[in-house]
């Protein structure tokens, strides 16, 4: 029998001790049941990395109570502040009055410099830890222990249970944040498997952000060897010491919420290759291409913080170096967020000659602009790293060779999002090493960004024909049009092709903008995301903005643009600071902002991070490096049914997608795929789902109708496998709705749906596999009656116990019953999902039918335990307040208490009407109008709250709030 106990939990801690670490079991570990820390392991480390603590070894005691300070103060909802506080503790502000005379000496907590210092450290493995040790504590399936301190956390699952998955291990984990937060004070990172994919995270990061760790040689999933592999290359004490030390930062969203960032594997292979070079002083350049949306910014972050911290470089100055202001910004900010310490910013000619000359050891942030006016050499040092992003664009030109004599002996890398096209030769030349004999010193491909779900797939449609630009004149201008024009010269090309007059008919835009705004209605918006047009020029968005509004409401779309040389101020209403711009882009990215479209023609095509963006309106001819970075806006990730990003193609652009992307690499001809390839793959996705229940009658309805389907897939293997496959149609049917193509499917397509949420877990497991149907699904689903309709018999749900026996007796058909009462049961659980009493009975379900399927109940025993559960579902029932009652009785008793709020009554209308609900709902029980007892109890729990809590003696009120109890609850 293979579990998880014996099958990846032996493995991981085989591996580690390989990996050098040494376990000890946890019951071994000499710690107290309340203690988080080990604290005897510390003390020893302490005296053996700090002679002053070896003299006096009490000492040890005094750092210890600080630190236990910071762990036992901790809650769930400031874990992420307190993790951040213990790394500055044990490696920034570690100094104590333990010198000669009382002086400040820095405490060593850990050995970090060379690998003969790390010796010094004790790495330990453990496994079935128990916090707190005593009855109720939650059990850890693995805890990786640094002198003492647990700096990590892994947790398994089985493996021969296909729906159950590595998320549902950091389910796990995360439940375990909010409800041992202490344990994770001292985190470093936690990680999930199931013995086919690994996953890693930080603390408080969602769970759909954790990523994978591959190998230059293995970037395979699936097995258990392949685990093994990722398991083995990052957790060695060598790797997680770097990753605790350079590789994770605490950053401040724009609502001054405090998060935590840990590199994706990618950025830690690329800034530790560039920090290598460094060291080595060998080559002086290198290429990095790391596609669009895949980290490049905390990448140059990591690498910058790394080579600033590293003694032998004997403090270097940084300079991030880009070509565009809106990058700057972006990278600034990102840089900013992460609290980067002596960061500056150099933002004129005068501020770069100053800082260089000054010989400024700092992390400088400009663009390749402010070189343009520089003369003659600046600096000689060599322990100047420069990092130049997006590379292939104008560091060939004058800007570039200006940099390098400013700067003769610094180190130039390049970095870009795009990979080198076949007439950029430049770019290698320029920035490659001899030494890459890809010519790229690390790559990361479009492939890698999709396999790790660190970017999504894009995908391309067509319009119909008579929106395309005439074709003839297109070619003569996309043949011509190239990056490196100017405006005028763009503008000189436009008037002899007469490309203007086209991009500016007014019939046309007219046409366009109503395909636009039908297309985001049906196909976007409904799904809860935003898109961007892009248009031929600065003209143009005036144009499509003042269509737009005869469309749709004004707030619901606006320009940003660049508004310089604008004379006449034509575009005066769009002219905004960086921080007014800035709020309109916080605007676009909040869900709950009726901003839904923005309009922009050069600005926000690169460097622009929005993942609430899914589609992409083009209309503007666009090729190479400048295309691929536009149409990679919609890729980042965002929620889970954002499975892809999408481009809208006015201009033909696609119908040539190797012209359009012209570049070495075979697999960016691949980087789109035509919505209508997805059309041609949805018959064949459509029949292998029906495959599993050959022979079944569609037209049945009701419990019947899906008892025939479950019988088709009676075992979880078969169930999972199905929802594997279904899960590809889904996928494939919400980027197509609501094209008329799918009316033909549709009668097939909903009676495959409901079968899978008729057999879909009840206890949330498994939700890679078993994941929620996209929205336009769902309102297919309930257009077309709820799935698993109850033809509730009561009296075989609340059966008692002693009548059992004799209700089985009397059954023909075990396995009928069983599975009639099994869709009740299941429809019962799914009607009140979000109640706890039904969360619970959906685990004991699935329990219980895992125990089955295993041979370890019989069909009878299985049956008695499901008629239990069912008596107890029914029980639940009565207990739960239905939901439209909470929200009428709570909605009066607000207007109620609106009205009587006052200077004297300095009450919170939604806190006072809280606390009502929840008194009340604790005291009530079914009927209590029809008993004295019930009044008396509702009326004193309501006194509490109104009288005594708030003070609000005013018996009209006290009347008028029992009244609506009495209706309404």
């Amino acid at each position: 029998m293979f579990n998880e106990d014996n099958t990846i939990e032996q493995m991981v801690i085989s591996t580690l001790k390989g990996n050098g670490w040494k376990y000890i079991a946890a019951e071994e570990l000499p710690r107290r049941h309340s203690d988080v820390m080990v604290e005897p392991m510390i003390k020893e480390a302490l005296i053996r990395l700090n002679p002053e603590i070896a003299e006096e070894p009490s000492r040890a005691d005094e750092v210890i109570y600080k630190l236990r300070t910071i762990i036992l103060s901790v809650q769930a909802n400031n874990l992420i502040t307190q993790n951040e506080l213990f790394k500055k503790k044990v490696l920034e502000e570690n100094s104590y009055p333990f010198g000669k005379d009382g002086r400040m000496v820095p405490i060593r907590f850990f050995g970090t410099m060379t690998k003969e210092d790390m010796a010094l450290n004790e790495y330990v493995v453990t496994n079935q830890w128990v916090y707190p040790q005593a009855e109720g504590g939650k059990r850890l399936d693995i805890v990786l222990l640094i002198n003492g301190f647990p700096i990590a956390v892994g947790e398994f699952k089985t493996p021969v249970r296909n729906a159950i998955t590595w998320l549902d291990a950091a389910s796990d984990i995360a439940s375990y944040e909010k409800s041992i937060p202490e344990m994770f004070v001292t985190n470093v990172f936690n990680f999930a498997t199931e013995g086919k994919c690994y996953r890693y995270g930080s603390v408080g990061m969602p769970i759909n952000m954790w990523g994978p760790w591959h190998t230059p040689d293995n970037k395979n999933e699936g097995s258990l060897a392949d685990v093994k592999v990722s398991i083995g290359d990052m957790i060695t004490p060598e790797k997680v010491m770097d990753i605790f030390q350079f590789f994770t930062l605490f950053a401040t969203d724009k609502k001054h919420v405090k998060y935590k960032i840990i590199c994706r594997y990618q950025q830690y292979e690329g800034a530790n290759l560039i920090v290598q070079r460094v060291v080595a002083g060998y080559p002086k350049q290198g290429l990095i291409w790391h596609f669009q949306g895949s980290g490049k910014s905390l990448l140059m972050v990591f690498a910058a913080q790394k080579l600033r911290m590293i003694p032998e470089l004997k403090n270097p100055t940084i300079v991030i170096v880009d070509d565009r202001l809106d990058l700057e910004t972006q990278i600034t900010a990102t840089f900013n967020a992460s609290d980067v310490p002596n960061l500056v910013s150099l933002a004129t000619k005068e501020e770069l000659q100053s800082f260089f000359v000054q010989d400024t050891r700092k992390i400088a942030i400009t663009t390749i602009f402010r070189f343009g006016d520089v003369e003659g050499v600046l600096n000689l040092r060599d322990n100047i790293v420069i990092m130049v992003d997006e590379a292939h664009r104008t560091q060939e030109g004058n800007f570039g060779e200006k940099m390098r004599t400013a700067l003769p002996n610094a180190f130039f890398f390049g970095l870009t999002g795009t990979p080198i096209n076949r007439i950029d030769k430049n770019t290698f030349r320029t920035f490659g090493a001899t030494e890459d004999k890809s010519g790229y010193l690390s790559r990361y491909t479009f492939s890698d960004s999709i396999r790790d779900n660190a970017t999504l797939p894009l995908n391309f449609e067509p319009v119909p024909v008579d929106l395309h630009v005439d074709k003839d004149k297109l070619d003569a201008e996309f043949d011509a049009l190239t990056e490196t024009l100017s405006d005028a010269d763009r503008a000189e090309l436009s008037k002899r092709v007469n490309m203007k007059a086209i991009m500016y008919d007014p019939k046309r835009i007219r046409k366009v903008c109503e395909h636009i705004v039908k297309h985001y209605q049906t196909k976007i918006e409904p799904n809860g995301y935003k898109a961007q047009i892009v248009v031929y020029d600065r003209e143009c968005c005036h144009m499509y903005k003042e269509e737009l509004d005869k469309l749709l409401p004004p707030e619901a779309s606006t320009i940003v643009m660049d508004t310089n040389n604008d004379k006449q101020d034509r575009y005066k209403k769009y002219r905004r600071s960086r921080d007014e711009e800035g709020r309109i882009l916080d605007q676009f990215r909040d869900k709950g902002n009726p901003l839904k479209l923005v309009i922009v023609t050069s600005k926000l095509l690169t460097g622009f991070d929005a993942p609430i963006l899914q589609a992409m309106y083009l209309d503007k001819p666009m090729k190479d490096h400048n295309l691929l970075q536009a149409i990679c806006r919609t890729n980042r990730t965002y929620d889970e049914g954002k499975t892809h990003g999408l481009i809208v193609d006015y201009i033909g652009i696609f119908d040539n997608v190797a012209k359009a992307l012209d570049f070495d690499e075979a697999s960016m001809r691949k980087v789109i795929t035509n919505i209508e390839e997805v059309k041609k793959q949805l018959p064949a996705l459509l029949r292998k789902c029906l495959s599993y229940f050959m022979g079944v009658d569609r037209t049945i309805e009701g419990w019947e109708g899906l008892l025939a389907a479950q019988e088709c897939i009676p075992t979880n293997k078969e169930k999972d496998a199905f929802a594997s496959d279904y899960r590809v149609l889904n996928r494939a049917w919400d980027a197509l709705s609501p094209d008329p193509y799918l009316d033909k499917f549709k009668f097939d397509y909903v009676w495959l749906s409901k079968v899978y949420e008729s057999v879909k877990p009840t206890d949330n497991r498994g939700a890679l596999v078993w994941a929620a149907l996209g929205a336009k699904t769902m309102e297919l689903v309930h257009a077309n009656i709820e799935v698993g309709e109850v033809h509730e018999d009561l009296d075989i749900l609340t059966l008692d116990a002693n009548l059992i026996d004799e209700f089985i007796r009397n059954q023909k058909d075990i396995n009928k019953t069983t599975r009639k009462i099994e869709i009740d049961l299941v429809a019962k659980i799914r009607e009140y999902s979000k109640d706890p009493k039904f969360i619970k009975l959906g685990e004991k379900l699935e329990e219980l039918r895992e125990r089955h399927e295993q041979g370890l109940l019989t069909s009878i025993e299985f049956l008695k335990l499901l008629l239990e559960l069912a008596r107890e579902a029914v029980q639940a029932e009565k207990e739960v307040v239905p939901e439209e009652e909470i929200d009428r009785g709570k909605a009066a008793l607000s207007e109620l208490f609106k009205g009587v709020k006052n200077d004297k009554t300095p009450i919170i209308v939604e806190r006072i009407v809280g606390d009502i609900d929840d008194i009340v709902k604790i005291v009530r029980f079914d009927g209590w109008q029809r008993t004295t007892t019930g009044k008396n109890e509702v009326k004193k729990a309501l006194r509490s709250v109104i009288w005594i809590k708030y003070k609000i003696k005013d018996k009209e009120v006290f009347d008028k709030s029992y009244s609506y109890i009495e209706q309404y609850y």
